[in-house]
């Protein structure tokens, strides 16, 4: 068929469309590899968001107001890159080419910072959908702070494209119920409802009125029962926005791998190439050219083009908006501009608590005051918890709950519900001027929320991760609450930062260390009390990562000792024991091992002189990691067994976690070098 006839024969809107679905099918079927089921079946509902509704400006990605769209069945990422390209953001169609390969911007899900206009990193499902709730709260929370009567320059919608998939996982029905408490008005999620997942119909594991299950959870829902009917799309878009109380889940009644005559509605069509015969069969069928791949018809292209001056329409209009606010509200124009750089105020850290030494403090006490401290003089930082603000100590004082009533309210109360805590908080950083969103929970439900903390260090975002209790030092809970692998777990995620402070003056030094990055931070601290020892060089000393707490007077020590976190006091007991006995022995707190593998080598050398490799280290936790830092001819002092339930002292002495063991250790390393 001629490609003039072809322009002709179809309708605008339908060659549109059809140019979506074949620049999908077209780029997984040059990678051997990806997911062409989407985009076929979805491509009529993306593009009346994307035509008729959604507000970006393709020229400016990072546009304040713009809408956010997260595709959360991210396996789909063809139609979102097809998407991208035809409406002219910074991605060239030789990227869609380049699908799926080395060094290309069309990674197999979407990753933020590395595609222009992707939102947040998708592909573990119903994460997209938990990151949506937090951009939607992001946007109620930011209106409530800068809208005033007369000025509303936040102003923006949140849409999700989920799948069954997504609403299957319990992180999406955790974040939707939620969502639905809050009522999050500006989010809208359209369900690509085409009964089918990777390898079964869904009747044969999900066959719940999901409708129904969404009202319960206080939504709104709706029902387009033809996926390719624009008109009923762009009907159900314009209900869900012209409310004011609820949510909205619009249920798309789709045919997965759509237009394909041998796999259209069935498993096999989601998450394998179509195969050379049945792309030639698939565009046939729907009257597409079968002479070349990666076809755009000029007339479809223009169109879709018409989002560039569109959107610079709508940021334009915008700016002359927010320009009149900020010379009305100068003040509140200069948070703004802060925020949106995600920086911070100056003298933000000017009331960091500094604690007296002689003092016992547990160090989830003294993140209590550092992180208050913190929040009064930066007035963006917003977080909760999931139910347990009283054991966290992360309340944030003089401020209301996040609740529909008072979204300016910096409490967010997230309840018994982790896994969406942590997806949520990426939401909330990733959509843009909200500082360091934080959670906090125990530290041994850390694992409830390690694909979000997974997914924030793989984005490099600024969330937060408040952890407590964290260790068999929290005593007669028991193993259950006691965290082992925890740590060992969490250090080894790339470009995340852990720290796990000594007493309180570390814990305001991680805080201040930890608002100072730009990616994510883990903060760990202990349910039971600490001594606190002398502020003197800890600030610096924390920001290192490692540093040397106490010294021998000269020349080289004949051991070093090693600790994080609580055991920090029993290596300084244990200094002082061995110093009785003649035995020079050098104390360094180890509160951030990544960023102490950041430092020079000069510096590390200082700390760890390689000549002196009788090393103990001691932590109340699984000894993964340590022999980076102990060397083969050290010693670790860690556990290899659960806690158990007893007062903390004597779960402590009973697993051996003593400063005895490290004096003992010591002296072992000591006789065993003097001997050889």
């Amino acid at each position: 068929m001629p490609l003039d006839v072809l322009a002709n024969e179809q309708t605008l809107d339908e060659l549109s469309i059809n140019t979506i679905r074949f620049l999908a099918v077209d780029a997984v079927q040059k990678a051997n590899s990806g997911h062409p089921g989407l985009p076929l079946g979805a491509a009529a509902m993306a593009y009346a968001l994307w035509t008729r509704h959604l507000r970006f400006n393709p020229q400016n990605p990072a546009w304040a107001n713009r809408d956010r769209f997260v595709l959360s069945a991210g396996h789909g990422s063809m139609l979102l890159y097809a998407l991208l390209f035809l409406t002219g953001y910074d991605l060239p169609l030789d990227q869609l080419k380049s699908f799926r390969q080395w060094g290309s911007h069309t990674p197999g899900h979407p990753e933020r910072g590395e595609t222009p206009g992707v939102e947040t990193t998708t592909g573990p499902l119903g994460q997209g959908f938990a990151n949506g709730v937090g951009m939607a709260m992001a946007e109620a929370h930011l209106a409530a702070y800068f809208n005033r009567p007369d000025h509303a320059i936040v102003d923006h919608y949140t849409y999700v494209l989920a799948g069954d998939g997504d609403l299957q996982e319990g992180v999406a029905s955790e974040a939707a119920s939620l969502a639905g408490h809050l009522k999050l008005s500006r989010l809208v999620v359209l369900y690509d409802d085409n009964h089918v997942q990777l390898s079964t119909p869904t009747d044969l594991t999900f066959t719940e009125d999901v409708l129904k299950r969404f009202e319960a959870y206080g939504w709104r829902t709706d029902r387009v029962t033809d996926g390719n009917d624009l008109e009923s799309i762009d009907r159900a878009l314009d209900a869900a926005k012209s409310q004011r109380e609820q949510p909205t889940l619009i249920a798309v009644r789709t045919t997965i791998g759509f237009g394909s005559p041998k796999y259209a509605g069935t498993p096999r069509a989601h998450g394998e190439p179509l195969g050379a015969d049945e792309v030639l069969a698939t565009k046939t069928n729907l009257g597409w050219p079968t002479d070349q791949n990666f076809y755009v018809p000029g007339t479809a292209l223009e169109h879709f083009r018409e989002a560039i001056e569109r959107g610079a329409k709508s940021e334009a209009a915008w700016t002359e908006h927010y320009n009149a606010w900020a010379k009305a509200y100068p003040d509140l124009a200069k948070d703004w501009e802060l925020a949106q750089a995600g920086k911070l105020p100056n003298g933000w850290d000017a009331d960091l608590p500094t604690f007296p030494a002689g003092t016992a403090v547990a160090t989830r006490d003294a993140n209590g005051q550092a992180l208050n401290a913190i929040a009064k003089r930066v007035p963006l930082m917003i977080g909760g918890d999931a139910d347990l603000a009283g054991s966290t100590k992360t309340l944030i004082k003089d401020t209301a709950d996040f609740e529909p009533t008072s979204y300016n309210g910096r409490n967010i109360r997230f309840g018994v519900r982790e896994h969406a805590m942590g997806a949520i908080v990426n939401g909330l950083a990733a959509h843009g001027g909200i500082i360091k969103p934080f959670t906090a929970t125990f530290m041994t439900f850390s694992d409830y929320m390690k694909p979000p903390i997974r997914l924030a260090a793989l984005m490099n975002i600024p969330s937060v991760f408040v952890f407590t209790h964290d260790s068999i030092g929290l005593g007669e809970d028991g193993p259950t609450h006691q965290p082992i692998e925890q740590l060992a777990g969490l250090r080894a995620i790339p470009h995340l930062t852990l720290f796990r402070p000594g007493d309180a003056n570390e814990t305001a030094a991680a805080w201040r260390a930890a608002m100072e990055l730009l990616g994510p931070s883990v903060l760990v601290f202990t349910r039971q009390k600490v001594p606190t020892y002398a502020p003197d060089g800890v600030t610096e000393g924390v920001a290192h990562g490692a540093y040397i707490k106490v010294d021998v007077k000269r020349g080289l020590p004949d051991v070093i000792l090693m600790a994080t976190g609580s055991e920090l006091s029993l290596i300084m007991q244990a200094h002082g024991e061995l110093l009785k006995d003649g035995i020079n022995a050098r104390v360094v707190s180890m509160p951030s091992w990544e960023l102490f593998r950041k430092q020079d080598q000069n510096y590390r050398d200082k700390v760890l002189p390689p000549t002196v490799i009788a090393r103990v280290a001691i932590e109340a936790a699984s000894p993964f990691g340590w022999h980076e830092w102990v060397g083969s001819a050290g010693t670790i002092i860690a556990l290899d067994r659960f806690g158990a339930s007893a007062p903390a002292e004597q779960v402590y002495q009973e697993l051996g976690i003593t400063s005895a063991a490290v004096v003992a250790a010591a002296k072992s390393l000591l006789a065993s070098k003097t001997t050889k």
